[in-house]
């Protein structure tokens, strides 16, 4: 049995950190303690836990319901940004909002159900204000660092979750993916990250049918598809356990396209194109049949970038309209980043009209895209066209805002579209550059087959209850 407090804790994944929880081997309190000091310890050089819920979280570990679920005792952390626990900060790394200390009122129905599986927060991880941007670096808080080389961009808009697991103080944190934000970090830091299809799990504080999705970051498959057991939104009608006993289902022969030419002609480094084509020849060694195809609306870039620089800015928009809510009063341009301020006054002279064709042209796209996934079970693609950038190639102190905006475009190319589409994806730890970065590969699915994905992804990372991911030097 180990020591309480003994590093090796760090190194084990929530299911296992669990189950020496319901053997009693070691107590919430124990395993909480442990994460505090890996925190405190190690989070300096990767700042990822801006906000530090120490007090309240040795509070709850005294009255977890052991065995509630596979996960009842685990030390976790929240993102600043979507779900909320109630009394908590909810900073959405906005310095306004960090400078009032603006504390949620109510759990959201993802929040609580957090807690409801036993799950203990213990701080919350850093994001770009409002999570708006492919790395993490507000300026309410200042930089996350990758725990592969903390001269690097750790990714967005969950990096400080995905720093912060990959780096051992927690085994698996919240994350949520709008452009990229699950899979991005994941790939940078080295993690597996999967978003959800549209509407599959239970998170929504408001509305349906969004191209956001929530859910987690981990370090092991069975963690991954562990939550998917427990977060789906269709969970009371479920097979019990149905995601993560699918891990060693025998799958049927295949059709998986490969792609690794990025959409928009952006360039692919050599280390992410060779992780996808070692992929796919993996899948074709084992029987499954390739094919170098995509969906031919992807080549549609040009058009999709024309008709989001109409829509897109929306979302700014209502990133102030949620800041004049929390302020009580109009934000004005001292209230928020530049980034966000400069990019939501683009397309304000749009006409209705404009913008309802905007809304027609992507749903067309949309559905033709989706089309391409009745002839073909799987896209395999790389999760990113590079490993992870120079932090100062994405300084937003030294950047405006457009020279911002440019920088992180190519970073979504692959992972965007399936955010527009609702499908699901994953990204996995497949390959390494020649600097040891981490590269990811990604792989997706039709609507609401996230089994598909994990089942995949244990062919390629070998055996699903062990921990495939090699640790970074920056590890507790």
């Amino acid at each position: 049995m180990m020591e309480p407090g003994d590093d090796a804790w760090a190194s084990l994944d929530a299911i296992a950190q669990g189950e020496l929880v319901a053997r009693g081997e070691v107590s919430t309190s124990e395993l909480v303690e442990a994460a505090c000091r890996r925190i405190e310890g190690i989070d300096p050089r990767l700042g990822a836990v801006p906000i530090r819920l120490f007090d309240e979280a040795r509070r709850a570990a005294r009255d977890v319901h052991v065995g509630r679920s596979p996960v009842s005792g685990v030390p976790f952390l929240m993102k600043d940004v979507g779900a909320r626990q109630a009394g908590q900060p909810y900073y959405a790394a906005n310095r306004a909002l960090r400078d009032r200390d603006h504390r949620a009122t109510a759990d959201t129905p993802l929040g609580a159900c957090f807690r409801e599986i036993g799950l203990v927060t213990v701080g919350k991880s850093s994001t770009p204000e409002f999570g708006l941007q492919s790395n993490t670096w507000p300026l309410a808080y200042g930089p996350t660092r990758n725990p592969w080389d903390p001269t690097r961009a750790a990714g967005g808009s969950s990096g400080g979750a995905c720093a912060a697991v990959s780096a051992g103080l927690v085994p698996v944190a919240h994350a949520s993916d709008g452009a990229g934000s699950i899979r991005i970090p994941a790939a940078w830091c080295g993690l597996v990250g999967l978003k959800p299809s549209r509407d599959r799990i239970v998170w929504r504080h408001a509305g349906t049918g969004r191209s956001d999705v929530e859910f987690v970051v981990a370090r092991s498959l069975r963690d991954t598809a562990t939550f998917m057991d427990l977060l789906r939104s269709d969970r009371h009608r479920a097979r019990a356990g149905e995601f993560r006993s699918g891990l060693t289902e025998q799958l049927p022969v295949l059709r998986i396209g490969v792609c690794a030419d990025a959409p928009g002609g952006h360039a692919v480094h050599a280390a992410c194109r060779d992780a996808t084509e070692r992929a796919a020849q993996l899948l074709s060694d084992l029987g499954h049949d390739l094919e170098h195809a995509a969906p031919g609306p992807l080549a549609e870039y040009e058009e999709r970038t024309l008709y989001g620089a109409v829509l897109g800015p929306a979302e700014y928009r209502e990133c102030l309209e949620d800041l004049e809510e929390r302020l009580g009063r109009p934000p004005g341009p001292g209230d928020v980043e530049p980034f966000l301020w400069e990019l939501s006054r683009i397309a304000d002279d749009a006409t209705p009209s404009e913008r309802e064709a905007a809304a027609r042209w992507s749903s067309g796209w949309i559905r033709r895209t989706l089309r391409w996934f009745d002839s073909f079970d799987l896209l395999v693609t790389p999760t990113v066209p590079e490993p992870a950038p120079l932090l100062r190639e994405l300084d937003p102190t030294r950047l405006n805002p457009l020279e911002l905006l440019e920088r992180m475009v190519p970073h979504m190319a692959f992972t965007e579209p399936w955010n527009a589409t609702g499908q699901p994806a994953i990204s996995l730890p497949l390959g390494r550059s020649t600097e040891g970065l981490p590269v990811g590969v990604q792989l997706v699915a039709g609507r609401g087959l996230e089994g598909l994905l994990l089942s995949v992804g244990a062919l390629l990372l070998g055996p699903v209850g062990e921990i495939a991911v090699p640790r970074p030097p920056i590890h507790a």
